[in-house]
């Protein structure tokens, strides 16, 4: 009887305690939070720009995605170029997307080794202006609309693709492009260089925006998969920049909300960017659930879906209340939040 009662206690004991973890209010980890919903609807993200619209990470992209498609948000990729200027790029290399090798296939372009690729960091910003980046676009004809808006030789090559907006997009030229006109734009950046070459991209960023563009200083949330970026920016930038989670902080939010023990999670960043599902070890958790949604919101955090171009994935997460989704096709995505009447 008496080790009845000593398990009932210890029992009821666990019960509380759960109870009142998941009810005690937690810290909110930023006062005041641009990244979250303000009226309910759920933001547009033009992931890369729209790569599924136009050439990603393009001017002729972002114009499209805030003008046209009216986004939010503007998401991608940072690399530090030889000269020090940052530029917009998905990948560390510049071969899958511009005329860099000259007049050959995709198919060969795909299958470069390593070590015959092109990087960012061994060119300098006007080198990088010499190429194409909407060489192998293709619209949704599969047609190579701007394969042919300039040749190889053209001596006006340069400022032919600049006025056609197909050069590489420099960090200051797309905050200047919309600066002025849309101050309530945000911005989701990750910086993708590792080490000491991370560190000063994020210092290159930091000082252009508190230099020239201030009042974006608030409209920016900054994420890295490196954990030395991460904790540098934590370091230096707490007070001054938003900060995205990483992969463990993420994947330690997710886990501690999935135990019930969240309350003990001292992760600090503003915005958690994660797919609807993710696979460990064979084993398949689904993400897009609404008490993720609730514990993030109760902390004051965004929650944020990448990258989702299925009207059917939009809708559903749309219902479940979430800030913003990211996507390649904001044409796709701006349709539907019209006709579910949140545009």
């Amino acid at each position: 009887m008496k080790t009845l009662k000593r398990l009932g206690f210890i029992i009821g004991a666990i019960i509380v305690f759960f109870l009142t973890i998941n009810i005690i209010p937690p810290t909110k980890v930023v006062k005041d939070n641009p990244f979250i919903s303000k009226d309910g609807t759920t933001m547009l993200a033009a992931h890369r720009g729209g790569k599924i619209n136009n050439p990603e990470n393009t001017m002729k992209a972002f114009k499209a995605a805030v003008n046209e498609y009216e986004v939010d948000i503007l998401e991608s990729d940072l690399y530090l170029t030889k000269d020090g200027y940052l530029v917009y790029n998905h990948d560390s290399y510049i071969d899958r997307t511009c005329d860099v090798n000259g007049d050959i296939s995709y198919e060969e372009v795909k299958d470069l080794p390593k070590s015959d690729r092109h990087y960012i960091k061994d060119y300098t910003l006007e080198e990088l202006r010499e190429f194409n980046f909407g060489y192998y676009f293709e619209d949704k004809d599969n047609n190579r609309i701007y394969k042919d808006v300039v040749s190889f030789d053209d001596p006006s090559r340069k400022e032919i693709l600049r006025q056609n907006d197909l050069q590489i997009v420099e960090a200051s030229e797309l905050f200047e492009m919309f600066y002025n006109t849309h101050k309530d734009l945000l911005f989701i950046v990750e910086i993708k260089n590792s080490d000491e070459e991370g560190r000063k991209a994020v210092d290159t960023l930091y000082e252009m925006l508190k230099s020239t563009y201030p009042d974006y200083l608030d409209n920016i949330v900054i994420g890295t998969f490196h954990t030395e970026i991460e904790e540098y920016l934590e370091k230096s930038y707490k007070e001054e920049l938003f900060r995205g989670a990483s992969t463990g902080g993420a994947a330690k939010f997710i886990i501690t909300e999935m135990l019930k023990v969240n309350i003990f999670d001292n992760s600090s960043f503003a915005c958690l960017q994660i797919p609807t599902e993710y696979e460990i070890k064979g084993i398949e958790i689904e993400l897009d659930k609404k008490t993720y949604i609730n514990r993030a919101h109760r902390r004051n955090i965004a929650v944020q879906y990448w990258t989702i171009n299925e009207a059917d994935d939009m809708r559903e997460l749309i219902r479940l209340g979430c800030d913003a989704i990211m996507t390649d096709n904001p044409k796709l995505l701006k349709e539907v939040l019209e006709d579910m009447n949140q545009r």
